[in-house]
């Protein structure tokens, strides 16, 4: 997991909820430091709030959340690469299986060098959905739903248990937290999964911030859309 940035700007905020402190960072106080930030599109005040969290001076700098703010004048028409970190990523399993094979033959090749390959894990919490192997073989019957998904089983098991390796396997795919996980098939779609079981209003890094200053309390993000 990428850590926390340095917060050059004075941004981070604290917010006392369930007896807990949890970290935020302000845009109020990012348009004190950078100037009026009301007219950003609601999009661009999620890019500007993600570049604020994970300002370190080298993948995001300072110059890079004030090309946000200036989008308000610009329009655009100067371009400027900006470092964006999601906070999930969402995957159906024909892209799911692709990704896991990569991270596989990381973690091969981490070993083969000597190193440690447990090292290799997604960097962002990633949700699977397995929902593009449904065939329809019998319809119209009670019974229709349960020999669909028993034939979907039977068709493409060396697939899922590859897939049920890897969300063992590796740390952010799934580690039995909900934050952690794929769903298995028969389940339903994933966009469906996605807005009814998946999408959180708002999110929470399992860990503290590294600083003396922030110790003890846990980073926050702005509510995800689904």
């Amino acid at each position: 997991m990428t850590s926390v940035g340095q917060d050059s700007l004075k941004t981070r905020s604290t917010l006392q909820a369930g007896g807990r402190s949890y970290a935020y960072y302000s845009l109020k106080k990012a348009a004190a430091a950078l100037g009026d930030v009301s007219r950003l599109p609601f999009s661009m005040k999620v890019l500007l709030e993600n570049l604020l969290r994970f300002e370190d001076g080298k993948t995001v700098t300072r110059e890079d959340i004030q090309a946000i703010v200036d989008w308000q004048e610009n329009k655009g028409s100067v371009s400027r690469e900006i470092q964006y970190r999601p906070a999930r990523v969402l995957m159906q399993d024909f892209t799911g299986v692709p990704a896991v094979v990569d991270l596989a033959a990381m973690r091969d090749a981490m070993k083969q060098l000597g190193g440690n390959p447990e090292k290799i894990n997604p960097q962002v919490p990633v949700h699977l959905v397995i929902d593009h192997s449904v065939m329809v073989d019998e319809f119209g019957t009670p019974k229709a739903f349960e020999q669909n998904v028993e034939l979907e089983y039977s068709r493409n098991m060396e697939r899922y248990q590859f897939l049920k390796w890897g969300s063992a396997a590796f740390d952010n795919f799934q580690g039995g937290a909900a934050r952690h996980r794929h769903l298995p098939p028969g389940q339903s779609r994933a966009y469906r999964e996605n807005c009814l079981v998946l999408a959180r209003s708002a999110g929470c890094q399992p860990r503290r911030l590294r600083s003396p200053r922030g110790r003890g309390i846990h980073p926050a993000r702005p509510p995800q859309r689904p």
